[in-house]
């Protein structure tokens, strides 16, 4: 007898939110990703679809899996920023809810997920989708979710789940394989009975840069000790440092374990167990960061014959987790120092990239940084005699790293020399995450001595080969997402909180 096709659900809210930066709005989710219905099913078909890669695992993994169909509701996803519009999350949820309504029955639902957004009303709209979700499709189907390892987690969204699969790589290359994992969840859910989450949240937020997954580091070897208690009862175990720049209640380094067989005592204990572990190491996530001076110091080095390469992250302007990409104090730093063989990529200033273009190769001008930018306490204007090198319309397929294979685009763009340094300005803000970003404006990394990334440490999967890891420094400057977590003005973060307070204190 033919087994029935399932019929799976499929739907998703992406955002990474930083509480002190603008709002999100319904614009900037539309020019990113906002599809549903027959739009996004005709998608979902698509070899190299525009979801997350976690979304094209999901579906190729159920492909292999058997028999089923995919349902598609809908799938908003923007750029990390402040709080997205409560308006627009409320439309998209009731949206979601009534294609929901709609389909019913449905077999199972897959959700792809941040889990660190905020809106203007709400610190926990990822809860709220999901237990919405939950109360339209009832307790015997299983909702399965794919989501950040920044996620911050709370009661309410494991409530809702029946899996749970954060990444475990940082930068976040892995995104595909967690889609195909909880497919495959999802098969062994419905063979063998309810899947159940518990998690332990503890009093830690760890600086983003302390979340860096590689040999050596404490978030990979918790991440790979975590990985040794899969198998029988526990399907998955996510460990999930969180986004402390969310500023909210549910802030906080958070085990989550997915049982399945009902088997939620085996999934408490683990997860018990493994954040008394985590908390005992929880000195090793604290960040030392090069203060400007001394970062400026290194390039000059670089610079000089015989200098080896060097990256210079400006941590605290990360595209990636909020900023605006438009900080100009290690620009001016370097300038002001006489340093050569500078790169600075990518900055995002459109009217500036748009004045360049209409220039055209080959102009001087007076370049005048952040023209626009009045209200930006960090974005200060500046000027400074340039020569347009080149222009691009800034798409560009990602050749290394986390976007390997994907169409993005920057806006217009424009390389220009500002003597001893090159900017690469962009339109679109987003973070340096590609050579390709670069490569649309004509840059040989081999006549780059220091390159000066607008980025937390996603660049770290794509410049490998430029600079060897001991080369790369984080540089402590001014921004909306600086690691040094002591100087924010925290007002929902509960307290007390390591690394903020010295005296936090938390057991099992």
């Amino acid at each position: 007898m033919a087994t029935a096709a399932l019929r799976v659900g499929i739907c998703g809210f992406f955002l990474e939110c930083n509480r002190w930066a603008p709002v999100t709005t319904r614009a900037m989710f539309g020019a990113a990703l906002d599809m549903a219905g027959d739009v996004l099913q005709a998608e979902l078909a698509r070899e190299q679809p525009r979801t997350l890669p976690d979304t094209a695992g999901f579906v190729a993994q159920m492909n292999q899996l058997g028999p089923w169909q995919p349902v598609a509701l809908r799938m908003a996803a923007a750029q990390p920023g402040g709080p997205a519009e409560h308006a627009f999350f409320e439309e998209l949820v009731s949206d979601i809810e009534a294609r929901l309504r709609a389909a019913a029955p449905l077999d199972a639902v897959f959700i792809s997920s941040h889990g660190a957004a905020l809106t203007t009303e709400s610190d926990d709209p990822d809860g709220e989708l999901f237990a919405r979700i939950r109360a339209i499709v009832g307790p015997q189907v299983p909702v399965v979710a794919v989501l950040d390892l920044h996620t911050n987690v709370s009661q309410r969204m494991t409530d809702a789940l029946s899996a749970f699969v954060a990444y475990r790589c940082n930068p976040h290359t892995d995104l595909r394989e967690r889609g195909e994992e909880v497919a495959r969840h999802l098969h062994a859910l419905i063979a063998n009975g309810p899947g159940v989450v518990e998690r332990v949240r503890l009093p830690l937020v760890p600086p983003a840069t302390a979340q860096l997954v590689a040999p050596g580091t404490p978030y990979a070897e918790l991440i790979a000790l975590g990985q040794t208690h899969v198998g029988g009862a526990i399907l998955n175990v996510s460990l999930c440092g969180g986004f402390a720049l969310a500023d909210c209640e549910k802030c906080g380094f958070s085990v989550v374990v997915t049982a399945q067989g009902g088997d939620r005592a085996a999934a408490r204990s683990l997860a018990l167990d493994l954040a008394q572990t985590v908390w005992q190491q929880r000195d090793r996530f604290v960040s030392r960061l090069t203060p400007v001076d001394e970062a400026v110091r290194a390039a000059l080095d670089a610079g000089a014959p015989g200098g080896a390469p060097l990256i210079l992250a400006d941590v605290a302007d990360n595209p990636g987790a909020g900023g605006g990409g438009n900080t100009v104090l290690l620009l001016q730093s370097l300038l002001a120092a006489g340093a050569q063989g500078v790169l600075l990529g990518v900055f995002t200033d459109a009217a500036l990239a748009q004045e360049a273009n209409a220039l055209g190769v080959g102009a001087n001008f007076i370049a005048r940084f952040n023209r626009d930018q009045r209200d930006d306490l960090f974005a200060q204007p500046c000027q400074y005699p340039a020569r347009v090198l080149a222009l691009s319309d800034g798409r560009f397929v990602g050749r290394r790293g986390m976007v390997k294979g994907s169409q993005h685009e920057m806006g217009p763009s424009a390389l220009l020399d500002l003597g001893g340094v090159r900017v690469a300005v962009i339109s679109k803000r987003q973070q340096l995450l590609d050579p390709a970003q670069l490569d649309v404006l004509g840059v040989d990394l081999a006549s780059v001595r220091t390159l000066v990334v607008k980025s937390r440490g996603h660049f770290r999967a794509a410049f490998d080969e430029f600079a060897p890891r001991e080369r790369i420094l984080e540089v402590d400057g001014p921004g909306l997402t600086t690691p040094n977590l002591k100087t924010l003005p925290w007002t929902r973060m509960p307290r007390p909180v390591f690394p903020i307070d010295d005296d936090a204190n938390w057991s099992p």
